[in-house]
């Protein structure tokens, strides 16, 4: 249906970049976490709750599914 060079197959090339950018990604949202921990803390003494655990874990579960894919 599309030509080769509009193809949606993920080359050599694309697959490092895409497992870069999820690697990259995953490292931002664990400093942005240590960087916003004492913000956390006190949020979490006045009774609210910041959700970055889940932002994390779904980065996390991105990144290790990106490495099981060949």
């Amino acid at each position: 249906m599309y030509p080769s060079s509009l193809s949606h197959e993920r080359t050599p090339m694309k697959t490092r970049v895409y497992h870069a950018t999820l690697f990259a990604l995953y490292q931002l949202c664990i400093a942005i976490g240590i960087v916003v921990m004492p913000l956390a803390i006190a949020a979490h003494q006045a009774g609210i709750d910041i959700p970055v655990h889940k932002v994390l874990a779904s980065v996390g579960e991105a990144y290790e599914n990106a490495q099981m894919q060949p």
